[in-house]
């Protein structure tokens, strides 16, 4: 009979180093926000290489690519960046169940070759009925978070397998898949993941490199942080998935003026200026509200008041119904900077954040914030590695002093 109690336990899972963290802005097509409407083309060439450009110049490490039914294509929108960047990584977001696997496996590992391995790709499994039925998909919320289960194992798969393989699931049939063409690197592409209900917790906890959470107040997002690792946990991983927190930074010289900037942010969102840029969330939403549960969360955040811990501001998302990432973080550069440190002593590992003056706001960012939030981090590390340096050697056992 085998001796259990002598049985070496499974490791427990890990989760990301505290001293570094990576930034992710947002880019569009086209110079719009929540408070100034569209100006130029829908797809302005010229803008869009500015704004990448000017992501790359801030020292941001991605810039997301956002979806929805009406965008344009995220792939594409993807090379072009590319083309006029150097370094600056992609992250595409992307809706499972329009394409098959196999397929949007090829189409990611040739993106990711021509641009020499910086591409990601953002999991969005879709939170809206309405929205889905617009390309044509029918499922019911639940059912899409298992086609999502099933569609992301796949990909894996095909971005790993050097061999053809076959597969036969609920959602997904095919017979002795192989391609030609596989990521750059050999761990495949990173999968961030984004949602906050308990189906996302499970099929994002099991998958996900990275998973995206919006900007809720420090013991709210404290607590999605414990339900994405319980899920990883229960799904076996020995390494836990990093963690993304969005926010939208409003910064100014002064806390005075930092206010009062906010304060014009929200009456010019008020007012309509921006009514044709967020007009397209709020016609995703049905009668009693949005149906995702991260807009409702947010929401009910802001219910509970104005102002949350340091300097996270709500009534941004309130005023444009939370059809996104809507909450911000105000004050000078200092105060946005630790604000951002409380939720990477939280155990945040990625900070998604854009403004709402969204060009200017990413020049100002790579000036001003970035830089304090990387230069506290540099002197935690350095002071955890002196700390280490410092503790005594123990001496082999047996061994004389």
């Amino acid at each position: 009979m085998t001796d259990q109690s002598s049985s070496v336990p499974a490791p427990a899972p890990v989760a990301r180093a505290p001293h570094s963290v990576e930034f992710i802005g947002m880019i569009g097509t086209q110079d719009a926000s929540e408070t100034r409407p569209p100006s130029g083309p829908q797809i302005d060439r010229a803008y869009t290489a500015r704004f990448a450009r000017a992501h790359e110049d801030a020292g941001f490490d991605r810039i997301l690519i956002g979806y929805s039914s009406g965008r344009p294509d995220g792939a594409q929108v993807a090379a072009y960046v590319a083309a006029h960047t150097e370094r600056l990584g992609l992250l595409v977001a992307h809706r499972p169940g329009f394409i098959a696997p196999t397929l949007a496996a090829r189409s990611f590992a040739t993106l990711d070759q021509f641009t020499g391995g910086r591409v990601a790709v953002h999991t969005i499994t879709g939170g809206n009925d309405v929205e889905q039925r617009r390309d044509g998909d029918y499922l019911d919320k639940e059912e899409r978070y298992d086609r999502t289960d099933e569609y992301l194992s796949v990909l894996r798969r095909a971005w790993s397998s050097g061999e053809p393989f076959s597969h036969e699931g609920h959602h997904y049939r095919f017979e002795d898949y192989g391609s030609e063409v596989l990521p750059v690197h050999a761990s495949g592409i990173p999968l961030y993941f984004g949602g906050s209900s308990e189906a996302a917790y499970r099929v994002g906890g099991k998958h996900a490199d990275t998973f995206a959470l919006w900007g809720e107040p420090l013991a709210e997002t404290a607590e999605q942080i414990a339900s994405v690792r319980a899920a990883a946990v229960a799904a076996g991983r020995t390494e836990l998935p990093g963690i993304s927190v969005s926010f939208r930074p409003i910064l100014a010289p002064t806390e005075e003026l930092a206010w009062e900037r906010a304060h014009h942010i929200l009456d010019t969102i008020k007012s309509g200026a921006g009514k044709p840029f967020f007009a397209q969330a709020r016609r995703h939403q049905g009668p009693d509200g949005p149906q995702n549960t991260g807009s409702r969360r947010l929401l009910a955040a802001a219910a509970k008041g104005d102002l949350h811990d340091r300097a996270l501001w709500t009534p941004t998302a309130s005023a444009t119904g939370a059809g996104g990432n809507t909450t911000a973080l105000v004050g000078t550069p200092e105060t946005v900077a630790q604000a951002l440190l409380d939720y990477v002593d939280i155990g945040v590992t990625t900070l998604l954040i854009r403004g709402y003056d969204p060009l200017d706001d990413a020049v100002d960012y790579g000036r001003h914030l970035l830089p304090l939030v990387r230069q506290e981090l540099a002197h935690r590390k350095a002071a955890a590695a002196a700390a280490a340096s410092a503790e005594p050697a123990l001496a082999p056992a047996g061994s004389a002093r």
